[in-house]
């Protein structure tokens, strides 16, 4: 008579399986099936750099300081130039791309967290990001924090499995910090940590691989705009307009709200749990992760304080680190040797796994995200639709393109290769006040409106005025999404 296999030998098996692999082709099968039937395009600050890697190739500098622009970012540069190769093509193939950065992103996580604590701690984290929606949607607006974030967990990856691992991690951090300039405290706080080992050749090598970084991003802005710092001077200004920054009595408070929209709160208890459990159960092995939450909160809170924008993006890395620790209470009995503890820890962790299904399928509306994603698909298809028509390309000879805002200008300069005072928002009412002909494109649905044609933060009546057609222009076109008017003179 056989007997039933022990729940020891059960893990063992299950910790023995491929699991890199089988996460890399079951993530990739549901991102390429996700993007065939939810085609969406690139995000504002993607285009952007689409639009200056096509300003580069024509052989012109990028222009930075045209109206509410956003951030230039190194890397991101780079990937514009190589993107806009390819035409009109580029925006998919920059999101197709982003959208592969998030499948590396997830394996490396469930990497990170099993070099810090077990397989199955592991498989527990990539579970959990990939079920906090707001992670994948990033990835299908192809934004920049997608592949900064697949390299930053890679390098905490990698140093787990090797402390001290040195070089390797330096270049990868290079990396991180020509997309995000919080990756320079990172690199620099390992560059310290490092030190004490290191001899003096070994120290200067990666000193000077810490301050790359930071050193182009001032070479690439004191060169196009002869500011050094441009970046931050631009970024503050926008964020001011925007009205995005926060005094310091509320940054707590909006800490926490960011974590619970990243994570929902049952993960984010869970992983402020986890993470006092497992500092006090494997002090040892919480090192790399634990580092990763507290500079992540730090750089959150220094952000804040140089009035920056306060958004949730800010978050995400302290908030991935939180998934590890919430994965950790899920299934860091496996660190722990067998005996009752580990078998009511795995029962009582069974029970809260089964609560938070239920808890997710009563709370998460699938059907909203299912709408915003074909959404977003349909506005591009809609925008490009009519803009490729002939009576609007024969309207637009007239003169500059006015759009009720600075949120679509990116999306029509990209789809009709016009320069930037070529295309102008209404609400930069000094420039938009010298265009007498042209045509502009309005909102025509609800939906575009809503999320396009009105501030969300704080919609006014001149916003609704802009969304009307100017004195004088004509009707062309019109689909239901969109409709554009004409003056020609």
């Amino acid at each position: 008579m056989t007997t039933a296999p022990s729940s020891r030998s059960l893990t063992s098996r299950v910790e023995s399986l491929p699991w890199p692999t089988i996460l890399l082709v079951v993530t990739t099968l549901i991102v390429a099936a996700g993007t065939i039937i939810f085609p969406t395009y690139t995000s504002y600050d993607a285009t952007y750099s689409l639009l200056w890697g096509r300003e580069m190739l024509d052989g012109n500098l990028p222009d930075f300081a045209t109206y509410r622009a956003p951030t230039e970012h190194p890397l991101g540069l780079v990937f514009g130039i190589f993107f806009a190769l390819f035409g009109r093509a580029g925006d998919r193939l920059m999101l197709l791309a982003t959208m592969g950065s998030f499948v590396l992103m997830v394996v490396a996580l469930y990497q990170l967290a099993r070099n810090s604590f077990t397989v199955l701690v592991g498989l527990a984290a990539a579970a959990i990001l990939c079920t906090r929606f707001d992670f994948p949607f990033l990835a299908a607006r192809a934004f920049i924090d997608v592949p900064y974030l697949a390299l930053l967990l890679w390098a905490a990856a990698l140093e787990v499995a090797k402390p001290r691992r040195g070089a390797s991690i330096f270049w990868l951090l290079a990396l991180c910090g020509l997309l995000r300039p919080e990756a320079w405290i990172i690199a620099g706080i390992y560059w310290l940590w490092l030190f004490p080992g290191l001899s003096w050749r070994k120290r200067i090598e990666f000193a000077l691989l810490v301050g790359a970084a930071p050193l182009i991003w001032f070479g690439i802005d004191y060169i196009v705009t002869g500011d050094p710092l441009f970046s931050q001077t631009h970024t503050t200004a926008v964020t001011a307009e925007d009205g995005r920054s926060k005094p310091p009595s509320e940054i707590p408070g909006e800490t926490l709200l960011f974590f619970g929209q990243l994570l929902k709160v049952p993960v984010m208890v869970a992983g402020l749990i986890g993470l006092g459990l497992a500092s006090w159960l494997v002090p040892h092995r919480v090192r790399v992760p634990l580092s990763l939450f507290l500079i992540g909160l730090f750089t959150f809170v220094l952000l804040a304080l140089g009035e920056f924008s306060v958004i949730s993006r800010y978050l995400l890395l302290p908030a991935m680190m939180l998934m590890i620790f919430a994965a950790f209470l899920v299934a860091g009995f496996t660190v722990i040797e067998p005996g009752r503890v580990r078998k009511y820890w795995a029962i009582s962790a069974s029970v809260a796994v089964a609560a938070l299904i239920v808890w997710t399928i009563i709370r998460v509306n699938v059907g909203v995200l299912v709408s915003e994603l074909k959404f977003r698909g349909d506005s591009v298809q809609a925008l490009t639709s009519l803009l490729d028509r002939p009576d609007v390309r024969a309207a637009a000879e007239c003169g500059p393109v006015l759009t009720s805002n600075h949120r679509l200008v990116p999306a029509v300069r990209w789809i009709m290769d016009l320069p930037a005072d070529q295309v102008i928002a209404r609400s930069d009412v000094p420039e938009a006040s010298k265009v007498k002909n042209g045509i502009v494109v309005l909102a025509a649905g609800r939906a575009v409106l809503l999320r396009g044609g009105l501030d969300p933060e704080n919609p006014t009546s001149e916003d609704t005025l802009r969304n009307l057609p100017p004195a004088g222009y004509r009707p062309v076109a019109a689909n239901e999404l969109y409709s554009v008017y004409a003056r020609c003179r």
